[in-house]
């Protein structure tokens, strides 16, 4: 089968169609076998409390690139889900807490990301509204008082010290039933966190100083064949390849070789793709660092060579990650385009989860980035109106690429990532 090339995908803002008939069709057809499979998956591995997952749309490949457990951006979502929030996390803290009524959240040591915040204000908002007590511990070591920050929205947020009794944490009068992480925990596990009794959603072992990318996408990678034999379609349409390397130091000019080795690899086998389905863009591969998150440690690579041609500049970017934590292991990931755009900026979907529910999501925007890059950068943007209906719901009776079926095969992809997180903390508990 050949695709046809180069299909226009018209701006999002006035139209939500483009050239993914082939994968929607698949899906759409499909569509009872899939929901029967997803809600066995379930049975056997529980959803994360939480997910969020960036997608890239080529038109002829529909895939994830990354896949976060701790994440920001709740201010984004569309306020008519606001209903089917609630409900997600009345029945994600109901498995962990059954009779359980107070949720202590526990941020990333921002004070000043007033974006983070109104995150983290939304965030306390749903699970308030879904008749839970909830209060804010932080981690920072000088909070001695409460501290409470106005923010533009109108809202505010109060920071309270994080405090351990015994085998419980807690704030000042305030012992919950469950213990909810949004920080990544990049440096490692607190202290205070480690040894208590109360549960911990999700697992420490899940932070970004145990997880790697490479070990969720072979997850991934799993769910996706056992999708694609179900649906009867290549994975390699919603699936990106990749390898990774063990340690190397970019700094140092250490596992150079591996790096080649692999890159030259994978770029073989997306060509070998590309040319199976006729394709005439150019293949790529994005270089990652393996663990952490923000966008850091990333960039595109359009041959081999040029992994081990970086200048000083590209070195030092590639070599540390988020709080300065040091690069040593990198993943090698296809790249996948991005032929969406939202007025003349080019643009990607993120898609928000809620327990095993997608509850919408937005469009990140870059005007200075291009189809290959990482659009996960400073000047970045967003356009919260784009997932206006759900992900959830498709309608057969109209076209396979129709704005509501587009979503849906949005969400289908984005809950086989959540899904492959799911087997990753299956995996440590």
């Amino acid at each position: 089968m050949t695709f046809q090339q180069h299909v226009s995908v018209p701006h999002l803002t006035t139209a939500l169609t483009g050239p993914l008939q082939h994968i929607e069709s698949h899906l759409l057809g499909h569509q009872v076998e899939i929901e029967a499979w997803f809600r066995s998956q379930w049975l056997k591995t529980p959803a994360p409390f939480y997910t969020s997952v960036d997608l890239r749309n080529a038109g002829f490949k529909l895939a994830p690139v990354d896949t976060n457990l701790f994440p920001a951006g709740f201010n984004n979502l569309n306020s008519a889900f606001m209903p089917l929030c609630i409900h997600a996390v009345q029945s994600a803290v109901e498995r962990v807490c059954p009779t359980g009524r107070r949720v202590l959240l526990v941020p990333e040591n921002h004070t000043r990301n007033l974006f983070y915040l109104e995150s983290l204000a939304t965030l306390v908002q749903i699970i308030t509204a879904a008749g839970f007590e909830v209060r804010i511990g932080s981690l920072l070591a000088t909070l001695d008082e409460p501290m409470c920050v106005e923010l533009p929205s109108g809202r505010s947020v109060t920071l309270e010290r994080l405090v351990r009794d015994n085998s419980r944490v807690g704030v000042a009068g305030f012992d919950p039933c469950a213990v909810l992480l949004n920080n990544d925990l990049s440096e490692g596990h607190p202290e205070i966190l480690v040894g208590i009794e109360q549960s911990i959603i999700p697992p420490l072992a899940l932070g970004w100083s145990n997880r790697l990318k490479s070990g969720h996408f072979a997850h991934y990678r799993d769910v996706a064949e056992e999708l694609s034999d179900l649906v009867e379609i290549d994975s390699w349409l919603i699936s990106p390849l990749f390898r990774n390397c063990g340690e190397i130091s970019f700094k140092k000019r250490e596992g150079e070789d591996c790096l080649l080795k692999n890159a030259t690899a994978l770029f073989t086998a997306i060509k070998l793709k590309y040319e199976e389905y006729g394709l005439t863009d150019k293949p790529f591969i994005v270089a990652k660092a393996d663990a952490g998150t923000y966008g850091m440690g990333v960039m595109t690579v359009e041959s081999p060579d040029e992994l081990v041609e970086l200048n000083r500049k590209q070195r030092n970017k590639m070599a540390s990650a988020k709080g300065g934590q040091e690069v040593t292991q990198v993943i090698l990931q296809e790249g996948v385009y991005t032929f969406e755009t939202w007025g003349d900026a080019v643009a990607e979907p993120v898609v928000y989860m809620l327990d095993h529910f997608v509850v919408g999501g937005f469009y990140r925007v870059h005007k200075g980035r291009g189809v290959k890059e990482n659009l996960n950068a400073p000047g970045m943007h967003f356009e919260p109106l784009a997932f206006a209906e759900s992900c959830s719901t498709p309608d057969r009776s109209e076209a396979p690429d129709a704005g509501i079926n587009r979503f849906y095969a949005y969400g289908v992809i984005a809950r086989l990532a959540m899904l492959a997180a799911a087997r990753e903390i299956h995996q440590h508990s």
